[in-house]
């Protein structure tokens, strides 16, 4: 895939060690916080993506990148480490995991996750992917603070039967079990924008999240399959990826 330019950012492959650093030391600061390094085994049989702010090549945002031929590979998957996903051991096409996606701290600008959108959506394209999938992630352990964004998911958003999620991780948050009636705004201010983008193209969720103490975090298992995204969004996303 060659370099997406789009207003005043670049998303690109990263091709060398240094790539890969830098989007360790940006995984760090984001998850973290100070310097340092985020690493685990699955760096080296990931891609890395890059977006950088073109006129000072400031690294702004990064994700990583698993394909898979097929279902019968997932359980080589980031994600199979937290939940059971027998169910998806039975897709047929090519899949993705979306993992590690991080803003340099204090960046709120809605171009740059645009940009990682057009970038994935040339990507999925190019390689004719059929589903992706990865965890999704709310701020700090506490659950109770998100329970009218957990109401909107259970509401709206649980995976269908056929590719649900089951159980795996020792500590969860069952929110499907709950009786919380969402406040929609609420609810919506809470959602994390990497999943709300997932939810508006048609993303579906775990019934369940994981309690993650290594990272300070709660996520759900998310998925999305490409051919249920509604084809105005496929024309807007496609219109970046040019």
């Amino acid at each position: 895939m060659h370099d997406l330019i789009n207003g005043r950012y670049r998303a690109r492959i990263g091709q060398t060690k240094d790539d890969l650093r830098a989007a360790q030391r940006l995984r760090h600061q984001a998850f973290f916080g100070g310097e340092g390094l985020d690493q685990d085994r699955f760096d080296d049989i990931c891609t890395h993506m890059l977006i950088e702010e073109c006129q000072t090549g400031q690294l702004v945002c990064c994700f990583r990148i698993l394909p898979l031929p097929s279902g019968a590979e997932i359980d080589r998957s980031y994600a199979a480490q937290f939940y059971d996903l027998s169910a998806l051991q039975r897709f047929p096409g090519k899949m993705v995991e979306m993992g590690r996606f991080c803003v340099l701290p204090g960046l709120n600008d809605p171009d740059i996750l645009r940009i990682a959108w057009g970038a994935m959506t040339r990507y999925v394209d190019e390689n004719t992917v059929e589903i992706l999938f990865g965890c999704s992630s709310f701020p700090g352990t506490d659950a109770g603070q998100y329970l009218d964004a957990f109401g909107l998911l259970k509401k709206r958003h649980v995976a269908p039967i056929h590719w649900a999620p089951r159980v795996k991780a020792a500590s969860i948050f069952r929110f499907a079990e709950t009786w919380h009636k969402p406040d929609m705004r609420k609810a919506l201010t809470k959602m994390p924008p990497l999943l709300r983008s997932y939810l508006s193209m048609g993303g579906w969720v775990s019934d369940h999240a994981v309690v993650d103490r290594q990272l300070n975090t709660l996520h759900v298992f998310t998925g999305l399959e490409i051919r249920a995204i509604p084809a105005a969004r496929k024309r807007r996303l496609r219109a970046v990826a040019q």
